[in-house]
């Protein structure tokens, strides 16, 4: 279902709010090959420059974010659903938020990934990834076409389902295993750290669903 543009023909205000959902799908590439990178060989000069790179790409989506949020305050913008916007846009720079947290507190923490855990890790990862991905299209189907918003909250759901049994999963055989306890809960910490990526990507998708209904009333 097509409907005529929130911001009335602004198209400045719409290339922006394009240009933000493309730093936090471009956020989540890097987080992406950061985690491949760290899972193939640990803190490499490879992952440090994806590190510093997805807080540049956090960076830019904040002045986005700013310069947005400016906009829809300072002009007479969709009043009807000013507020609940601006809390999207907010949302989902909660995600952004959390790569850049996920990659630094590897390069700080560098946990000791058993091999026997790794392809899980990097599973894990990318069912985050897709989660979030997914969350991003469903968002920017909610300004351009209603009708595919619910398709991709399908797959974010999915997704972020996908992404619970993974860390279930692991968490139980991390704590199965011959590990110390210490060890076992700071890879725990880990898997539940990734894994709050996709469940802050399904709040988004849920918060679109309710969104989606009342623009369509």
């Amino acid at each position: 279902m097509k409907l005529p543009s929130l911001f009335g023909g602004t198209r400045g205000l719409e290339a922006q709010i394009d240009l933000y959902f493309d730093k936090v799908q471009e956020a989540g590439l890097v987080f992406g090959r950061a985690m491949e990178l760290y899972l193939e060989r640990g803190v490499s000069e490879g992952f440090e420059e994806l590190v510093r790179r997805v807080t540049e790409v956090e960076e830019e989506a904040d002045d986005l974010r700013r310069e947005i949020e400016t906009q829809m305050t300072t002009h007479t913008l969709i009043p009807e659903l000013r507020e609940d916007v601006l809390s999207l846009i907010e949302q989902v720079d909660e995600v952004t938020n959390h790569y850049e947290a996920a990659v630094y507190s590897f390069y700080i923490q560098q946990p000791v990934i058993d091999a026997a855990y790794r392809a899980d890790f990097a599973e894990l990862a990318r069912m985050v990834q897709q989660t979030a991905e997914e969350m991003v299209t469903a968002a920017r189907a909610f300004f351009r076409d209603l009708s595919a918003v619910r398709d991709h909250v399908k797959k974010v759901q999915f997704y972020e389902s996908e992404a619970d049994k993974i860390t279930t999963r692991v968490g139980r055989q991390i704590f199965e295993s011959d590990l110390d306890l210490a060890q076992k809960m700071h890879l725990t910490s880990f898997l539940d750290r990734l894994d709050s990526i996709a469940d802050t990507a399904e709040d988004i998708g849920d918060k679109l669903s309710i969104l989606t209904i009342k623009r369509m009333v």
